[in-house]
């Protein structure tokens, strides 16, 4: 009896003191570091917190994540905060949080890996000879269920109607109220302001030029987007959708070296405008015809697709001219070592449990960059930027089901382009993502102006790597060159606003 009564005195005393987990809504932690970058020794403030979403009626509906780095001066050292660019960071999924970006890419800290990019023991961080922090201030945002960002309960405990949060249009509408509040507390109204997305976070960008414009007033000097996904590509399918993977399928089976001859032994950049050109001019075409392409055609694009492709004629026409890339994954280079490629950065290889099927067991790429990344952004937060909490932290996050529909995303680009004579458009692309290939982000950037008015005002770059280019060390540098020189090339003192 005694033992029952010091069980039931045990259990009470637990929940007496338990703590229920959550995140505060509204804080912040600053930190002050140094860093060399581009040679020169910079000083910076490092700030982590989170920052309130609210519903018309002013009450916390959310509260969202972020990590913002700003450029200190030194001593005899001068910085002109309203001619500062900030920069924007976002990631994509949806669900996804900004780490990516953040200790892969832009940021003063970034993870261990080895110079192709691939994770290596032990985990850490290392400092970023190359970020922008030396020419722009930067913040990482986590949107709703990513990273340390939550939904909040009301007086009742209960939680918001989770379509305020996950849809294409919910999503961008309560980011750039969010960006608002942001650039409003920072003091930050008076800078040249870009956003970055990757990704996803291409779509999310797109329309947030828009509704920044058009609902909160604020003008941007740049958009960027990495690897970016345009869902009107992916929902409208078609002869569109299938023809534009061959130039990637061309960069994929030539870093493999199973292309005939007279293409491996030419340089990548040498043969993709001929897989471009073929693709545009031929292969569209013949995949439009379906069933009414005369067979003597057919077998003509079969032979050449599998001339850019690496993949058997014979298995081109099996699939009627549109090859799955689940199925481009799995049969590459089945014949010659028995791995699969990877998805995201198809210089992975896999292995499956067995060589027959159509599609890869798993995605090797994410596999190594989600057991490299995690343990890198969680030391990195809690142990150097100072920011303590018991709330787990979400790489990719519970947002599903994603309303995908009226996605005007591309056309929301091209009016804030249109009424902003100061836009201009980075587009940044791996040539081994097979995801959102570079081909694609070609296509999207054609599609946004059909006019083509404003195709000066665009700027396209491919990188030797995959669907995080940034993880190549080459490309590391030279993609935030181009960033930097995007940013110099799109600030506009002392211009006039005009067309």
């Amino acid at each position: 009896m005694k033992k029952h009564i010091l069980f039931f005195l045990v259990l009470f005393a637990c929940s007496a003191y338990a703590q229920k987990i959550s995140i505060p809504a509204d804080t912040i932690v600053e930190s002050f570091h140094e860093a060399t970058i581009n040679n020169k020794q910079i000083h910076y403030k490092a700030e982590v917190g989170t920052q309130p979403v609210w519903n018309q009626s002013g009450e916390p509906i959310a509260t969202l994540f972020y990590t913002y780095y700003k450029r200190i001066a030194k001593k005899n050292e001068k910085i002109n905060r309203p001619e500062r660019p900030i920069v924007i960071s976002f990631n994509g999924g949806p669900g996804s949080a900004s780490l990516w970006m953040h200790i892969g890419y832009t940021g003063p800290r970034v993870l261990k890996i080895d110079d192709e990019g691939f994770p290596i023991q032990p985990y850490g961080m290392k400092d970023n000879p190359h970020s922008i922090l030396d020419v722009a201030d930067i913040v990482y945002v986590c949107p709703v269920n990513t990273g340390y960002s939550r939904m909040l309960p009301n007086s009742k405990g209960e939680l918001p109607d989770k379509k305020l949060f996950f849809g294409i249009n919910a999503d961008i509408k309560y980011l750039a109220t969010w960006i608002n509040t942001f650039i409003t507390r920072k003091n930050r109204w008076e800078s040249p302001k870009y956003i970055i997305g990757e990704s996803y976070g291409g779509t999310r960008v797109m329309g947030l030029a828009h509704e920044l414009q058009n609902r909160q007033w604020m003008y941007l000097n740049g958009v960027i987007m990495v690897s970016p996904a345009d869902y009107k590509v992916y929902d409208t399918g078609g002869a569109v959708s299938s023809a534009i993977n061959l130039p990637y399928y061309t960069a994929t089976a030539w870093y493999h070296k199973v292309l005939k001859n007279q293409l491996q032994e030419r340089d990548l950049l040498d043969i993709l405008p001929e897989s471009e050109d073929f693709t545009i001019n031929e292969l569209l075409p013949a995949i439009a015809k379906g069933g009414f392409i005369t067979d003597e055609e057919k077998d003509r694009i079969a032979n050449k697709m599998s001339y850019y492709s690496g993949i058997s004629t014979k298995d081109i026409i099996r699939h009627n001219l549109d090859i799955p890339t689940s199925f481009f994954w799995k049969e590459l280079v089945r014949d010659e070592s028995g791995h699969t490629v990877g998805r995201l950065d198809s210089r992975y290889l896999g292995l499956d449990k067995m060589e027959a099927g159509s599609s890869p067991d798993t995605n090797a790429e994410s596999d190594a960059w989600d057991h490299s990344f995690t343990p890198a952004i969680n030391y990195y937060l809690r142990n150097e930027l100072n920011f303590n909490t018991d709330i787990k932290y979400n790489v990719f996050g519970p947002v599903h089901p994603w309303d995908r529909e009226n996605d005007n995303t591309r056309d929301n680009l091209r009016q804030a382009m249109a009424q902003n004579p100061y836009l201009k458009v980075l587009i940044q692309s791996g040539y081994y993502d097979g995801a959102t290939t570079y081909f694609q982000a070609k296509y999207t950037m054609w599609q946004v102006d059909p006019s083509g008015k404003m195709k000066d005002r665009f700027t396209f770059k491919g990188y030797r790597s995959g669907h995080m280019m940034y993880l190549r060390s080459e490309d590391l540098k030279s993609s935030n060159q181009d960033l930097k020189n995007f940013i110099k090339n799109s600030l506009t003192e002392g211009k006039a606003a005009k067309h």
